[in-house]
């Protein structure tokens, strides 16, 4: 039996949304319709008051949750980085394969798997800020962006040579340099309109980064959708 003196707490309905949950919701909206506008009307030509009609919310609204254009640009790759459950690429599944892989060449399948599924979120948006370079707010979010890139794929390099060994001459910072010319939004953009599939991209850049980057880069495995390509 209850007692008049215990106080009665209201029922609480798990599904019901807090408040900061819906305006985690109202940021992700906002968010998915810029990177929409972003890359259908470019960095100069979007404007907020497209991109608040895009989201279904009222431009302050916009303008309250992110302030300018750049950090909105901004939140656009951080989406796009972090993916669908917001963890840096550090903290990702592909990167605790990679580094505990057994041969080198599983190593870099992991990595190009898990660089794949951030590039087919990330190039658009990309290839929209670097199409600016005279707009400083869209060039410093690429040359941070570029920054912490250079960082992960370093990280990844040394990874390699010190489990596996680089090819001979080749050190960590001109490995680097190739891991981020191959694994570019631009190289990955640049296949796919010519018709490659992800699964293209992934087999080609897999077996081009194991003769690139490895002192024993293996063999190619059987089955690889290599046959049309070369």
């Amino acid at each position: 039996m209850i007692s008049s003196l215990t106080p009665v707490m209201p029922a609480v309905n798990p599904a019901r949304p807090t408040r900061r949950d819906k305006a985690s919701a109202t940021r992700e909206r906002i968010t998915v319709a810029a990177t929409e506008v972003f890359t259908e009307s470019g960095y100069v030509g979007a404007r907020m008051a497209d991109v608040a009609a895009r989201a279904g919310v009222a431009v302050q609204t916009v303008y309250y949750t992110f302030h300018t254009k750049e950090e909105l640009l901004k939140a656009c790759f951080d989406r796009a980085v972090l993916g669908p459950e917001r963890l840096p690429p550090l903290q990702q599944a592909f990167w605790r394969e990679m580094t505990t892989a057994r041969s080198g060449r599983t190593a870099i399948a992991a990595f190009v798997r898990g660089n794949t599924a951030i590039l087919t979120r990330v190039a658009a948006i990309d290839e929209v800020a670097k199409a600016v370079p005279h707009e400083p707010d869209a060039a410093e979010v690429v040359a941070n962006s570029e920054r912490l890139r250079r960082e992960g794929y370093r990280n990844a390099i040394a990874t390699l040579a010190d489990r596996f060994g680089l090819r001979d001459g080749l050190g960590i910072d001109r490995a680097t340099d190739l891991l981020l010319m191959f694994g570019s939004s631009a190289t990955y953009l640049t296949l796919r309109r010519y018709g490659w599939s992800d699964d293209d991209y992934v087999a080609w850049s897999t077996n081009t980064l194991c003769k690139q980057l490895l002192a024993r880069p293996g063999r190619a495995e059987s089955g690889a959708p290599l046959r049309r390509l070369l």
